[in-house]
């Protein structure tokens, strides 16, 4: 705390500001907003800056205008890291089912990203969309600052893989954990909390839910709503990149759309 109190300080004395300058300008604020609260007098200003003193939020206010400083900057100072909203939300659980009123702040919380992909590849089919990523860049994405990104690819559903739909549907982008490539057999109640894995075989990319066998085949099984049948790799023909951990997909695909697209 009397750490972000010397940074302020710091940046009073950088401008030249005394004491009285800032009560004095502190006061205008109040003024213009009919609000006391805005206003800081001298030994609050000196608390502040030497004693390790929180100012309010409207104190802080008057500051950061002052002073022209970002407020979100300020906040951090202070230890409340307002890029970690999302991802602090994350942690409670409410019942009721609503909307997500905070925006991302301009310019807070990047995260890397593709920014450019092969322009070789082929939308149709089930992808490692890590290896056709040709450029990486920063943008400010709150919401997935949180994510492990280091331990973390993407891979994309092609357009003609309805292997595991609807719980996947075409044209999905689906996040896979790079630790987690042990084929597991038990440990789940349901269909949605069964392991889906990313798969690399000679003959492309797979997606869907595995077991293995004593073996060592890997059968990898659609969804019943598919209508598709099993695929069997034998060790050493297929090489699990990891689970699928997250997806990012449209909702509004159907057999009708399929059937169209064939035909059209």
């Amino acid at each position: 705390m009397e750490d972000a109190g010397q940074k302020l300080k710091k940046v009073r004395e950088r401008l030249d500001l005394r004491y009285r300058d800032v009560e004095e300008a502190s006061n205008k604020i109040a003024d213009h907003h009919q609000n006391d609260e805005f206003a800081l007098g001298l030994s609050r200003l000196a608390d502040i800056e030497n004693k390790g003193v929180v100012p309010t939020l409207y104190r802080l206010y008057s500051l950061c205008a002052i002073y022209r400083l970002d407020p979100i900057e300020v906040m951090s100072w202070y230890g409340v890291k307002v890029t970690e909203l999302p991802s602090d939300s994350a942690r409670i659980d409410i019942e009721k089912t609503h909307l997500i009123e905070y925006n991302p702040p301009s310019g807070a919380g990047s995260v890397t990203v593709p920014l450019a992909l092969d322009p070789g590849l082929d939308l149709r089919k089930t992808t490692y969309l890590s290896r056709m990523i040709q450029r990486w860049g920063k943008l400010p994405l709150m919401l997935l600052d949180n994510l492990d990104l280091e331990d973390h690819r993407y891979g994309y559903v092609g357009t003609d893989d309805w292997f595991m739909y609807p719980i996947l549907q075409p044209g999905a982008l689906v996040l896979i954990d790079e630790t987690k490539r042990r084929i597991l057999n038990t440990g789940w109640s349901n269909e949605y909390d069964r392991p889906i894995y990313f798969l690399e075989t000679e003959e492309g990319y797979f997606c869907g839910w595995c077991h293995l066998s004593e073996s060592g085949q890997i059968v990898m099984q659609p969804h019943p709503a598919a209508l598709s049948n099993p695929v069997f790799f034998e060790r050493g023909q297929a090489d699990v990149i990891g689970q699928v951990v997250g997806v990012a997909m449209r909702l509004d695909h159907s057999r009708k759309r399929r059937a169209r697209s064939s035909t059209g």
